[in-house]
C-alpha cells in the first residue's frame, strides 16, 4: 500500500477540503459570483470523507484511523492525524469562526439550518478553571465551545456579538467582529469572558 493509483487518499480529501473553504471565504471577501458554486463543491467533497461512507465501501469501519484505502485491500496505513488538522480548521470554518488581524470574527457563510436545534437542549463544557460547566441551549440555536468558552449562535432581526463577562456586564458589538481586546481575553483563556453568544439576521 502506498500514496498512489487506486488509492483512496482521505487526507487529500480533506486537504482539498480545507482548500475550497479558503477560497469560499475569498470569494464572499470580493462578492464573487463564484461564492455559491463553490459552497455546493465545498459540500459534494465533505460527502466523499470516510465518515460519511459505509464500511462496504470505505473498505473498514468509517472512522477506522487510515488515510489510504486501495481498492482490492481495505483500508491501509495510519493516517488520523493529518487527516485531523484539517478537520479541526473546517469545522471551525463552517460554524463561523474567522480570526482576523488578532479578532474573533463569525462569518456564517457554510452554516447550514440543519445545526440549529429543534428543542431546548444542554452543553456540557470544562471551563478555563477545569470546571465542568453547562449552559441551556434554546431551540433554534447552536452551541459550541471556543478556547473553552461557550458560543451559543442565534437566529434573530439583527447581527451582534454579545460577550458575558467575568463580573456579570455583557458588552456588545453590532457587526461580526468581536474587537481585539474581548478577543486577546479569550485568547489568553483568562476567564474575563464567559460566554460568546452571536445573533445572526434571519431576515
Amino acid at each position: 500500500a502506498y500514496e498512489g493509483l487506486g488509492s483512496i487518499y482521505w487526507h487529500m480529501v480533506s486537504k482539498l477540503l480545507l482548500a475550497v473553504q479558503e477560497n469560499i471565504y475569498r470569494a464572499s471577501a470580493v462578492q464573487s459570483q463564484a461564492l455559491s458554486g463553490l459552497i455546493d463543491a465545498y459540500y459534494d467533497i465533505r460527502a466523499g470523507l470516510g465518515f460519511n461512507k459505509s464500511p462496504v465501501v470505505y473498505g473498514a469501519f468509517p472512522l477506522d484511523p487510515y488515510s489510504h484505502t486501495p481498492r482490492d485491500q481495505g483500508a491501509k496505513q495510519p493516517g488520523m492525524t493529518g487527516m485531523v488538522k484539517e478537520e479541526i480548521l473546517t469545522r471551525l470554518g463552517e460554524l463561523g469562526i474567522i480570526i482576523e488581524d488578532g479578532q474573533i470574527m463569525l462569518q456564517p457563510l457554510l452554516l447550514r439550518a440543519v445545526e440549529f436545534l429543534n428543542s431546548p437542549s444542554t452543553l456540557r463544557y470544562w471551563d478555563v478553571g477545569d470546571a465542568e460547566q453547562q449552559v441551556l441551549v434554546p431551540a433554534g440555536a447552536l452551541a459550541f465551545t471556543f478556547c473553552r468558552v461557550p458560543v451559543i449562535v442565534m437566529r434573530s432581526d439583527r447581527n451582534a456579538f454579545e460577550a458575558h463577562l467575568k463580573d456579570g456586564r455583557k458588552e456588545t458589538v453590532t457587526d461580526y467582529r468581536l474587537g481585539h481586546a474581548l478577543s486577546q481575553h479569550v485568547f489568553a483563556h483568562d476567564g474575563i469572558v464567559r460566554q460568546l453568544t452571536v445573533y445572526i439576521h434571519a431576515g
